[in-house]
């Protein structure tokens, strides 16, 4: 059967996500899960950073390589996920979502909470999801989401537990093949900021989109469009702060960790000689898979709100910054941003000898978390205030 969803044009100006026209409706039949992690603000706030991203990018690396890459509609979330798909393999998602729940709590010690929604139930909700592909290089695009039904779904999962899906049972592992977290810490340049950021609408769309396009009009002033990694790539750490995470994603039902960890660092280890001489071993290009890396990175996106992870210099982040705080008090928005010194990848790679790897990018120390946080704040002060306004009746539920 055709994949309807790799069917759908790309574009490659990220200033298209505004525009309706490339956003196709799911099938009614399809489903959208929803994954994140409880919790995950007193996480972050314990320093676990790269646990808690590692728990959401696990879950798209357990549908992946149910469903293969590249073939489903899907957006990292910092502490969570969420995608699209067909109901040809609904049964082995639930198994894939359920032993991920497993894992995550048996090897990351967090707790994992997954749902799964049909689109005709999100329609009927007045909702809708609409999917866009944005092509960050020739070989890899990211899922854009519009129509408020990712939002509804994710606020559904929070408030009734009638759609979540189950932990497996104890030791059950879930395929996590190609899942790491190689790549040292990304640091902001000079005096800027490594800025977290998310944008939510309100009831004026039009408004919104005029935010945006003047958010994206400030951010492409630098040539790389606010790019925290350069365009040769992130470098390589050895030994890397992730490999324990690594060892345990990519260990065998029932193998040694040991021996899951000594092959994680000796596989490292090639790889930092390689890259640092330049070497090339078979079809593998060092230098040609760091330049992917800085194109593959999902630094941006667009899930029904504008979410960044940005580098800024302290009078662009100070700009970027006054000019949203004046679009939420004018009820055009509602924004969470977070500044910090770094930024943090963890990726997907299916191989290292094409260019169909993917990285997830959050700030490195409390990232999308912490400016969901933020908003969060905001909004608890505007409601305790005794002549705040109500809120709209779009406020987001995070």
């Amino acid at each position: 059967m055709p994949n309807s969803y790799l069917a759908i044009p790309t574009f490659t100006e990220f200033s298209q996500i505004l525009d309706p026209g490339c956003y196709h409706p799911l099938p009614d039949d399809w489903y959208v899960g929803i994954a994140d992690v409880v919790s995950s603000t007193e996480a972050v706030a314990q320093g676990r950073y790269k646990a808690v991203n590692m728990a959401g990018a696990a879950v798209i690396a357990a549908i992946s390589n149910t469903l293969g890459h590249s073939s489903y509609p899907f957006m990292f979330g910092g502490d969570g996920a969420s995608f699209a798909c067909a109901p040809d393999h609904i049964d082995k998602i639930r198994l894939a979502l359920a032993a991920t729940r497993r894992w995550v709590h048996e090897n990351l010690e967090l707790e994992l909470r997954v749902a799964l929604f049909s689109m005709a139930e999100i329609r009927a909700a007045g909702r809708d999801v609409q999917v866009a592909r944005y092509a960050v290089s020739s070989a890899v695009s990211y899922a854009m989401f519009r129509g408020e039904g990712i939002h509804w779904a994710e606020t559904q999962m929070k408030t009734h537990n009638d759609h979540h899906v189950a932990s497996a049972p104890p030791g059950t592992q879930p395929d996590l093949n190609g899942l790491s977290c190689r790549w040292s810490p990304i640091t902001a340049s000079g005096n800027g900021s490594i800025l977290s950021l998310i944008v939510f609408p309100l009831g004026n769309r039009p408004a919104f989109d005029a935010v945006v396009k003047d958010v994206l009009y400030l951010l492409d002033e630098d040539p790389r469009h606010a790019h925290p990694v350069g365009e040769n790539g992130p470098l390589f750490r050895f030994p890397p702060a992730g490999l324990n995470l690594e060892a345990m994603a990519n260990r065998p039902r029932g193998g040694s960790l040991f021996n899951a960890r000594a092959k994680v660092f000796l596989t490292a280890a090639l790889a930092f000689i390689l890259d640092k001489t330049g070497w090339k071993l078979g079809a593998f290009d060092p230098a040609h898979y760091r330049k992917l890396t800085a194109l593959n990175t999902d630094y941006r996106k667009f899930g029904d709100a504008l979410f960044m992870t940005v580098n800024c210099n302290s009078q662009q982040a100070d700009q970027l910054e006054q000019m949203l705080s004046q679009a939420e008090k004018a009820n055009h928005i509602q924004y969470g941003l977070h500044r910090q010194k770094t930024a943090i990848m963890t990726c997907i790679v299916p191989s290292v000898v094409n260019d169909t790897h993917f990285h997830f990018l959050d700030g490195g120390e409390g990232g999308y978390t912490a400016a969901a946080a933020a908003y969060k704040a905001k909004r608890d002060a505007r409601q305790q205030t005794p002549d705040a306004p109500p809120p709209p009746a779009a406020t987001p539920v995070l």
